[in-house]
């Protein structure tokens, strides 16, 4: 299986496929249920829980407003403590950026951080194609690494494996990536992590470049953060001679006043804890510990245009908690791999499609892949409306999809496709602005509802093939109205 989304279905399409794996579907279900359990209690310990995530939510919003101002405060810093500030506007022009970083160092080999940006950018397949391997170090995602795989979760990439799966894969594959699985490893889940630990310690011992991204960057002093639970990402921050970090412009908070709050929400919201195992910090460079040279390569990549647009805009304030996965119906059943991105699940359903844009069959279906219920929204440490930005979206590719520039004006372009929605919304519009017509309508809906058809024809059979129709009342909402209140308007 191919280690990138490139060519995927609509997600109606992938996510039949999905649905039907019932292996699947029983590792999803597993997971998702003992996570979003352990998430439950973490965050009902916490007394001020809302105050925290209106907090989180102003601080983002805030900074979002001033991003320029912010980064180019950042930039300064980061000169200031000894490291290398690089812009890049879009995958490409990052994947160069590092790409040339690591040939300057005469190396053909990096170890990586667990980064969604550098998995965004597709960077491990364009320094692979550059002759450079890059080698995964969080153990999740060596597992999809190992097994040539796609990541299904955004904080647990191998979501959808089981113990035994993973055994397979180390026992087939880890020989060809460096140390072997040991002789008769088993799936406890003990074993596993030492086969992982010994696997990679010599890559750790051995590398001089490491590549990361960060959770948070602090404009005040130019650090960045990274937050985990295993301590591989401390190795790659700390042993190599130079370490190259890629981050979304988005990742960016003012101070650390500020990043303390973010430091109580993120590890309830994601892993459970009160605190996360391994908070690693770094702010340049120095003579006497780490890296002696850093790299900062600030990524764009869709985030300007996605900031321009006043709803949508509020997905850029994601801490890639995974929450918001973790009580979805839809992904809890379908699973990652169906939403064709890195960025899977509530969140990735609106943060794709603003990225890349609705153009493609699978970005333009991402909208659509929720039942609107709202369970994201509670859930979210940033208070992000999913539901919100999903139906905008929808109104996005039933128009057009592409929110383009012209000059300093922001617009949306409207599209040749969808032209059956689209009449049926203006059908509809008409009826409502017509009050006669529509009491008509639904007269004559309820005396024949006897003749009604279970599914929809033609391009409605899509939507009834999957839900029962409603059935028509007895009479309209009108008409008992009247009946029953004497034609009262119900003002009392």
């Amino acid at each position: 299986m191919s280690g990138t989304f490139v060519g995927m279905p609509a997600f109606p399409e992938a996510a039949r496929e999905a649905v039907g794996n019932e292996t699947l579907r029983g590792n999803l279900r597993h997971a998702t249920h003992t996570i979003r359990a352990k998430r439950a209690k973490a965050v009902s310990e916490v007394s001020d829980w809302a105050e925290l995530r209106e907090a989180g939510k102003r601080i983002k919003d805030h900074t979002l407003r001033h991003l320029d101002r912010y980064l180019e405060q950042l930039e300064e810093s980061v000169t200031a403590a000894g490291g290398i500030v690089h812009w890049a506007a879009d995958a490409a022009e990052a994947n160069e950026i590092v790409t040339q970083l690591v040939k300057m160092t005469g190396e053909s080999e990096v170890v990586k951080v667990k980064s969604m940006a550098t998995q965004e950018i597709g960077l491990n397949e364009a320094l692979e194609a550059a002759g450079i391997h890059a080698y995964e170090t969080d153990l999740a995602e060596l597992i999809v690494q190992l097994g040539k795989d796609r990541p299904s979760h955004i904080l647990v990439p191998a979501i959808h494996r089981n113990r035994g799966e993973i055994r397979d894969i180390f026992r087939s594959e880890m020989s060809e990536w460096g140390r072997p699985a040991p002789e008769g490893l088993t799936d406890t889940p003990a074993e596993l992590a030492e086969a992982a630990r010994l696997h990679l310690r010599e890559k750790f011992l051995r590398a001089k470049v490491g590549i990361s991204g960060a959770n948070f960057m602090v404009a005040e002093t130019g650090t960045l953060v990274v937050v985990e639970s295993e301590g591989n990402g401390r190795m790659c921050l700390t042993l190599p001679e130079t370490l190259i970090s890629v981050v979304g412009i988005e990742k960016i908070v003012p101070t650390w006043r500020d990043l303390e709050v973010f430091l109580q929400t993120l590890p309830r919201s994601s892993t459970a804890e009160r605190m996360n195992p391994y908070t690693s910090t770094w702010t340049g460079t120095t003579d006497e510990d780490g890296p002696s040279t850093f790299h900062l390569v600030l990524l764009d990549n869709g985030r300007t245009d996605t900031l321009a647009d006043d709803v949508g805009r509020q997905a850029l304030r994601c801490i890639r908690c995974s929450a918001c996965l973790n009580v979805c119906p839809v992904y809890e059943r379908a699973g990652g791999h169906a939403y064709g991105s890195v960025y899977p699940g509530p969140i990735g359903a609106i943060l794709s499609p603003q990225l890349r844009g609705t153009g493609s069959e699978i970005d333009a279906s991402l909208p659509y892949a929720s039942s609107l219920c709202g369970a994201c929204y509670e859930v979210c440490p940033v208070a992000i409306d999913i539901p919100e930005v999903l139906v905008h979206l929808r109104e996005r590719v039933v128009q057009g999809g592409e929110v383009t520039r012209e000059g300093n004006k922001v617009v949306l372009r409207p599209a040749k496709g969808h032209a059956a929605e689209r009449a049926a919304m203006r059908a509809a519009r008409w009826a409502f602005t017509h009050p006669g017509a529509l009491r008509t309508g639904q007269r004559a809906a309820s005396r024949t509802r006897r003749f009604h058809p279970r599914t929809l024809p033609g391009p409605g059979r899509a939507w009834s093939g999957t839900r029962e129709l409603p059935p028509v009342p007895a009479e309209p909402f009108r008409d008992w109205w009247q009946r029953t209140r004497g034609g009262k308007d119900g003002a009392e």
